[in-house]
This record gives C-alpha cells, structure tokens and sequence, in this order.
C-alpha cells in the first residue's frame, strides 16, 4: 500500500486532505461557524498542511495508515455512544 501511494501522489495528496478534513470536522469544530475568510483560511492551512504530511507519507512514514486508524477508533467511539444511548431509553422505557 505504501509503495502504491508512492507511486500516485496526487491519490495521495488528496486522501490525506479528506482524512485530515474529517478528524477535524469531527473532533476540533466549535459548535459556532467560523467567519467565511476564517474558514477559507483554516482550509488553505490544511491544504499546506496535507501537503507536508504527503512528503512524510512519500519518506515512507505510514501517515495515511495513522489517519485511517484515527478516523476508525472515531467511528468505533460514535458506534459505542449509539449502542448506549438506545440501552439508556431502553432501560427508561422499561422502568415506566
């Protein structure tokens, strides 16, 4: 996978971008919205930043595999706050 990524760096570029994209919507976003040029500003920094972390990917550090790694240990947290919410009201529905 790593030589793969190598060998197409746009590919690679552009997954880096979505994967860091996602972890920030998920996790950093603050409950307001961000002025128009302050969003544009933060995407552009995360452009440059992707960027960076290409030439890491490229220096054979696993960075898409780390982002892939954060993105499922968030899907596995949003699943384990499903999975108690519905045992919660299904504990209060019972006790009615």
């Amino acid at each position: 996978m790593q030589a793969w990524f190598a060998s197409h760096p746009i590919i690679a570029y552009l997954v880096i971008f979505v994967l860091i994209t996602y972890v920030y919507n998920k996790v950093f976003r603050v409950q307001q919205k961000l002025p128009l040029l302050k969003e544009i500003i933060l995407y552009i920094l995360m452009a440059l930043g992707s960027g960076m972390l290409l030439i890491f990917q490229h220096d054979k550090l696993p960075i898409i595999q780390c982002l892939l790694v954060a993105v499922g240990l968030m899907l596995l947290v949003r699943v384990r706050y499903f999975v108690e919410g519905r045992q919660k009201k299904k504990a209060e529905a019972s006790t009615k």
